[in-house]
């Protein structure tokens, strides 16, 4: 009896190290997390986004960005590190470049070279031929170590966010898993940079933020409209701020949108002035409690990751002026189609970009 009492004391005291000792990459800082508004006013509960039409990818995955370019194609990034290719209907796929990493998000110049945000390789260039080519993998000599989304402005210049300066994914098991150990973490190491290929230069325009994701530019091309991951809100950034840390108040970065009920993604300009943004999740109440806790934050990553408190499956994607004001708003409470990073606007259609399916769902516009 007295043996298996030191036993089981021996495995307690065990797991007791290990909860408060083994190492983890996180540095985690605490911070105040707003009370989550909850589903109510503009994002009322709705079941506008059930019931998709739907597009197989075959053995592709993850269409996290999708671009109807002037040809007439769409075409979109999956997690396999293809670019695909294919008709509005879906039809006539095909696979238009691979760049050997990942690509989350990009854009069309005006020589029809399509500007990805890579993951894992940085700003690239794949030209109309095909040839993919690395227009920038550092800044100031610092590592580009997470592209995530870009535009491309009217006169050249490339804006694009580098999610985390902690955390790439090559290092880190993939995308996703980077992005909870620096949403988890919460140093702010995520920026905004500039890339102007006249000069093939690149500069730092914003930093600060806690996974900066998704970038859109105002119509007047003067402003930048950044999510901040997570700290669940959307930036205004004027697009002259140079190496503007968003925490000092400056009036180049103000917050357009604050509190929102999930983790807002990409942003993707539509029709008559909106813009669209993809929460990939809603807020959970468990992670929000942990936010001016860094130490069980700590302790979360050494659970088993089935015990890690990921939000429930969600989806859910909102319009706003560039004034911030909502004008439309879909959701599937059901999470039959989840993790909606974005809305690809055409003519006749909403194409929902998602994070790991293997469809591409669309409804009538």
């Amino acid at each position: 009896m007295k043996k298996s009492v030191l036993i089981l004391a021996l495995l307690l005291l065990a797991l007791i190290a290990y909860l408060s000792l083994w190492p983890v990459p996180i540095q985690p800082v605490g911070w105040n997390a707003p009370a989550a508004p909850g589903y109510g006013g503009v994002h009322a509960v709705n079941d506008k986004l059930a019931g998709l039409q739907l597009i197989s990818l075959g053995a592709e995955a993850g269409p996290e960005h999708i671009v109807l370019a002037r040809d007439g194609k769409l075409y979109a990034a999956v997690v396999s590190g293809n670019i695909l290719r294919m008709n509005a209907d879906g039809a006539d796929q095909e696979v238009y470049a691979n760049t050997g990493g990942r690509v989350l998000g990009f854009d069309f110049d005006a020589a029809d070279n399509l500007i990805a945000a890579d993951a894992i390789r940085g700003l690239l260039a794949v030209s109309p031929d095909r040839k993919v080519t690395v227009l920038t993998d550092s800044v100031g000599g610092d590592p580009i170590r997470y592209a995530d989304a870009v535009v491309v402005a009217s006169n050249g210049k490339i804006y694009f966010s580098d999610a985390s300066g902690r955390f790439g994914p090559a290092e880190w098991g993939g995308t996703y898993e980077a992005a909870i150990l620096d949403i988890i973490e919460q140093l702010c190491t995520g920026r905004i940079l500039e890339y102007d290929p006249a000069a093939a230069t690149t500069r730092i325009v914003a930093k600060g933020l806690s996974f900066a994701n998704g970038v859109a530019l105002s119509g007047d091309e003067q402003t930048l409209f950044v999510a901040e991951t997570g700290k669940y809100r959307v930036w205004k950034i004027a697009v002259t701020a140079d190496n503007l840390d968003v925490a000092t108040g400056a009036p180049e970065a103000t917050v357009l949108l604050d509190n929102l009920p999930g983790y807002p993604d990409n942003l993707m300009r539509g029709m008559d002035g909106k813009i669209w943004l993809g929460l990939s999740g809603p807020r959970s109440a468990n992670i929000d409690a942990l936010a001016d806790k860094p130490f069980l934050r700590k302790l979360t990553l050494r659970l088993p990751r089935m015990l890690w408190p990921i939000p429930k499956p969600y989806g859910h994607v909102f319009a706003f002026t560039e004034d911030g004001r909502v004008v439309a708003d879909l959701q599937d409470p059901a999470g039959a189609y989840p993790e909606t990073t974005g809305v690809t606007e055409t003519a006749d259609r909403l194409y929902i970009q998602n994070l790991h399916l293997g469809v591409l769902g669309w409804l009538e516009r």
